[in-house]
């Protein structure tokens, strides 16, 4: 199964309890995909290069994960229809 980086931000207006659940989605998203979560990396509140929706920050997160091939897409397409995710990258390591 081949290793993945997922890197995703999270928009500044959402607590901490709504962060949390995100990335806890995620993680169990990956799990049930029959992917294995080797580690999260919450590098927390960062000024964005340019403004997304009017925001100048955003909540760094990276997940670091292997991941069927197959349900890279799936993952990526839930992830741009999700609330507070400003934006994501996957990359394959």
């Amino acid at each position: 199964m081949p290793k993945y980086e997922l890197l995703f931000i999270i928009a500044p207006d959402a607590s901490e309890e709504k962060r949390e659940e995100i990335i806890e989605k995620f993680k169990s998203l990956i799990q049930s995909k029959g992917g294995n979560v080797e580690g999260v990396e919450k590098w927390g509140m960062k000024k964005l290069a340019y403004p997304i929706n009017f925001k100048n920050e955003g909540f760094y997160v990276l997940i670091k994960a292997q991941v069927p091939a197959t349900e890279v897409d799936a993952i990526s397409k839930l992830m741009n229809i999700t609330d507070g995710i400003m934006r994501h990258q996957f990359v394959r390591i």
